[in-house]
């Protein structure tokens, strides 16, 4: 494997694959992190290259165009492998794409995807018996392709080694949980604090899937009754109402609930409820109370004891739990300024280099540069 001679020892490199139509926004949201935990250390923690077959530019799904720094042909020594998917998954994956991928799953290297990614993975093997996410539009279409894959609606999952998630800001969450790892929790709440990310989500969050898109359009009446439910958490409808507005009896509509969300609609609609309260005391500074009221409860008692039974804590723990630490800046070390005047920012150095340097580099005069102490 090729290596960089002036790679520090201990950093960790990333190849993101892009395939065609991949999503920009899930790129950015992933090398995004990995440059500023560059910064907020002052040395070269990450370094990370794109990918494609043959080197040539690629189309993300915005219509702009990355030419990637390596063709998958060079053999970069990589810790970890990230398939950056989008639309058409099924489209955009080449058989050159599975045959790299099986060669990196050789490898002692982890392997990741973001957006429709996991498709990728998926397609090559790499993913059954694994915990996988993708994308809620994806996820049906996965699910019936790939029946040894397990896939959940979680946001991300990190299941030994393999890291997948949907798209959006998502992959911002999923690095930032990877650093926090390897780094600790300090430089991720330090990085979400320079992004202006008021909370980092976690693999227990769910993406909230649009139930057209599990029921399709073979149940009107349900998704009117959902979408009701969904318009008055505050103060909550009567089933026999909800059943009048559809011309329904309250019978037929607990049969429609258990046939298609096998679940009686009481306890469908407390769940939304929940739902929204665990949003409002993870992102807002509503007292549990407020919280309560908003989402329809008339007794906090009540509130809490439905909360620890859907979600095994009291709302107090869940907003204890959601806090961000308290970060002094400390001034650069001398590590760091040796690094930056080194040879690691030579151009004329052999074989690709990584953006990191550069990134590096640019950093160089910011004030939050070096501000982070990381425990070696």
């Amino acid at each position: 494997m090729q290596q960089d001679p002036h790679a520090p020892d201990g950093t960790r490199t990333f190849g993101f694959l892009l395939l065609d139509n991949f999503t920009l926004i899930s790129l950015a949201t992933a090398i995004e992190p990995l440059r500023m935990a560059n910064q907020l250390a002052g040395r070269e923690l990450y370094r990370w290259y794109t990918l494609g077959i043959d080197g040539q530019p690629i189309k993300a799904s915005d219509g702009l165009q990355v030419t990637p720094d390596v063709a998958v042909s060079v053999p970069l020594s990589l810790d970890m492998v990230i398939v950056c998917g989008g639309v058409g998954p099924s489209r955009s994956v080449q058989r050159e794409h599975i045959a790299w991928l099986q060669s990196q799953a050789r490898l002692p290297r982890h392997l990741g995807a973001i957006c429709t990614g996991s498709w990728a993975l998926a397609k090559a093997g790499l993913l059954d018996g694994y915990e996988a996410s993708v994308h809620w539009e994806c996820l049906a279409a996965m699910q019936e392709a790939f029946p040894r894959v397990i896939l959940t609606p979680q946001l991300f999952s990190i299941d030994r080694d393999r890291a997948t998630c949907s798209g959006g800001t998502v992959p911002l969450d999923m690095v930032l949980t990877l650093i926090g790892r390897h780094h600790g929790r300090e430089l991720a709440a330090g990085i979400s604090e320079m992004f202006i990310c008021d909370r980092v989500r976690g693999e227990s969050d769910h993406q909230r899937v649009p139930l057209k898109h599990v029921l399709g359009t073979t149940q009107p009446k349900l998704l009117d009754i959902v979408a009701l439910m969904e318009a008055n958490l505050e103060e909550p409808i009567g089933l026999d109402e909800l059943a009048g507005y559809v011309d329904l009896s309250r019978r037929q509509l607990e049969r429609l609930f258990h046939n298609h969300l096998h679940c009686a609609p009481s306890r469908y609609y407390l769940k939304l409820r929940l739902t929204r309260a665990r949003q409002l005391l993870k992102q807002t500074s509503c007292s549990i109370i407020d919280v309560a009221s908003v989402c329809g409860f008339v007794s906090t008692p009540h509130f809490s004891k439905c909360y620890r039974e859907l979600f095994g804590m009291p709302p107090r723990d869940e907003r204890l739990g959601s806090g961000t630490m308290d970060l002094s800046p400390i001034p650069a070390t001398k590590d760091a300024d040796v690094l930056l005047k080194s040879a690691a920012f030579d151009p004329l150095a052999q074989g690709p280099v990584s953006s990191a340097k550069a990134a590096l580099k640019q950093a160089w005069g910011e004030p939050s540069y070096a501000s982070m102490r990381i425990k070696r």
